[in-house]
């Protein structure tokens, strides 16, 4: 299951991201949900909230390490929720590894696609980038509300 969701997250954040090359001009702002949502086609060469900017060798090792530190830990989780949210959480990281290894300007150095545009001046981001932040937050509260990481029942 985990490795199914995970592979869920890649193909649709793949498939979403090659929609968004094909269909939209860099930096040209597209209505979606009326002004709620709009799609705006930017490449990203730093992490999240463009953090680290031209530093997209150090996100691509970090992203790595995530993405092997995640398959290591899967076997300690016990429930249903937390295979759920591992995965979730692999699929966002490896989502946005594959941009870093085989997007242009190269290997190692590719830009992450980002096309999904909030108001309120919030960053440009993608679908491996909601399934990262949502899976980090659930995981965050339960975690904070005293349930072991892995779980021991749902």
């Amino acid at each position: 299951m985990f490795l199914g969701i995970a592979s869920a997250v890649v193909l649709i954040d793949q498939l979403t991201k090659v929609l968004a090359i094909q269909n939209l001009a860099p930096f040209e702002s597209v209505p979606f949900i009326f002004d709620l949502v709009r799609f705006t086609l930017v490449f990203n060469d730093s992490a999240a909230f463009s953090l680290g900017g031209s530093e997209t060798w150090v996100f691509t090792i970090l992203s790595s390490l995530a993405t092997l530190l995640l398959l290591w830990f899967v076997p300690r989780f016990r429930t249903t929720g937390w295979i759920v949210l591992g995965g979730f959480a692999l699929g966002g990281v490896a989502g946005n590894l594959v941009d870093r290894l085989f997007r242009e300007p190269g290997f190692a150095n590719g830009h992450v696609v980002d096309f999904i545009q909030l108001p309120f001046n919030f960053p440009i981001f993608n679908i491996a980038d909601t399934a990262i932040t949502i899976s980090a937050l659930i995981i965050a509260i339960r975690v904070m509300r005293g349930e072991k990481l892995g779980g021991t029942s749902d």
